[in-house]
């Protein structure tokens, strides 16, 4: 069962009529991470001896020697995949998970730091180097990229010390991941397409997306494909957030030496390091969501699929979501509404949670009373720095508030919705679950 406190989960409320629900949502949001499963994902684009995508096949054995590297939070179950297909001469994967592994002699598994890289993100992209230093022209790179491999991959042109405090700042600021990635990039040797800049080989990439709208070049910081953002961008943004002065001095002087042409560009579209790199997609949250979809009708529901690019301030998002399902007008009973995305928390208070629960925090005032459950789902099961993957509430969860004593309003001034859901029951526990396609919302309406 993903959901480790599932019993909980569907015996919170009080209200028999609801406690199904829940378990209609549990339901579905298992379904959607079951259909956007890394190995399958992978799997399903291995053919005899071929890579076979939508627009391109490619035949591997045209090459002498296969390699293999890996980062993100998808890619020890990305690993498997190839693994059980292809022959692989030597591979090095990094994962945030410490409980899996590839079981595979020819690949060295290194657990590395997220969401703030550590020492072992650093040693797992120096052995990622000394990988794609080895191939050579007759040879074959395959590169598997999925969510959490900004921190993962990890090779900073400052102390690390230095980059773990602005990304602690980034991730606080309310910043979105593509200007976090901006940043990132320009700190870095390995992201924006400069992993792949002194490869000999031809370069294959299957990409789980984590952000919204697949933009290959912010995926994972677009280690393999070509960057449209500069240094100067970078500065922008840091100066957009106020933290130009907050940042560690080294920030500010990698940028300014990256202005003034000390340090190169990372590589641009036009650069030939991309003439035999080939870039794919093979899961996203369109794909969860579509899936999460079809489980809501197969269980009798009517759907209705909302967005798959949701983004904006998480508590304000909750609130918009929940009271656009409740004041939807349609003669069916029983629908549900689906979106997914990734939104934002600027966060200024000093308490523990993640988007995903401040989004729940953000729409209760709008489900009081309703016969509605409303989740919400991080798909890697990590919300936040939080243990939990999101939460969950329905209409008598305002109630159960009121006899405890709890008061949303005051939980979200100090951005501690995972200690308010607790105390509800209404945490959403499912450990890492190998994948990260973004979040999930339903909203049930029975």
């Amino acid at each position: 069962m993903l959901f480790k406190n599932y019993k909980q989960i569907i015996k919170s409320s009080p209200i028999e009529e609801l406690n199904i629900l829940r378990e209609d949502v549990l339901d579905i949001l298992v379904y959607a991470i079951n259909a956007v499963d890394p190995y399958n994902a992978v799997k399903s684009r291995l053919g005899g001896k071929q890579i076979i995508f939508e627009n391109e096949t490619i035949d591997i054995s045209d090459f002498k020697n296969i390699f293999l590297v890996g980062f993100g939070k998808a890619s020890v179950g990305m690993t498997n995949a190839i693994c059980d297909s292809i022959l692989i001469k030597k591979g090095v994967v990094v994962t945030n998970d410490p409980d899996s592994r590839v079981e595979n002699d020819n690949i060295l598994t290194i657990v590395g730091g997220h969401p703030i890289p550590n020492d072992n993100s650093i040693k797992g992209a120096e052995k990622i180097l000394e990988i794609t230093n080895q191939c050579k022209e007759e040879d074959l790179l395959i590169v598997l990229i999925s969510g959490g491999g900004s921190a993962l991959l990890c090779k900073p042109r400052v102390d690390l010390s230095d980059l773990q405090e602005t990304t602690d700042l980034l991730l606080k600021s309310g910043a979105d991941i593509n200007e976090i990635n901006t940043i990132r990039k320009h700190l870095s040797f390995v992201k924006g397409g400069q992993l792949v800049k002194s490869v000999k080989s031809t370069v294959i990439s299957f990409i789980i997306s984590d952000i919204v709208g697949d933009p290959l070049e912010f995926i994972a910081s677009g280690p393999t494909y070509p960057d449209s953002t500069i240094f100067s961008m970078a500065e922008k943004i840091l100066r957009k957030y106020d933290l130009s002065e907050k940042v560690p001095s080294s920030i500010i002087d990698v940028l300014e030496d990256g202005i003034n042409g000390k340090i190169p560009e990372t590589p641009k579209k036009n650069d030939q390091v991309f003439d035999d790199v080939y870039n794919f997609i093979v899961a996203n949250n369109e794909n969860a969501c579509q899936y999460a979809k079809l489980r809501a009708e197969e269980l009798g529901y009517d759907t209705m699929l909302l967005t798959t690019s949701l983004t904006g301030e998480a508590r304000d998002i909750g609130k918009y979501l929940v009271d656009k399902a409740r004041n939807y007008y349609t003669d069916v009973k029983k629908i549900v509404f689906i979106a997914g995305g990734e939104t934002t928390v600027t966060v200024k208070g000093e308490g523990k949670g993640g988007r995903n629960q401040e989004m729940i925090l953000g729409g209760l005032r709008e489900i009081e009373d309703a016969n509605m459950v409303f989740a919400s789902f991080a798909t890697d099961g990590i919300d936040g720095k939080s243990d939990a993957a999101g939460g969950i509430a329905d209409g008598s969860t305002m109630s159960r508030a009121r006899e405890a004593n709890l008061n949303p309003e005051i939980f979200l001034k100090e951005n501690n919705s995972y200690e308010f859901l607790k105390k509800l029951n209404d945490l959403l526990m499912t450990g890492p679950t190998g994948t990260n396609v973004m979040d999930i919302q339903i909203i049930l309406k029975g």
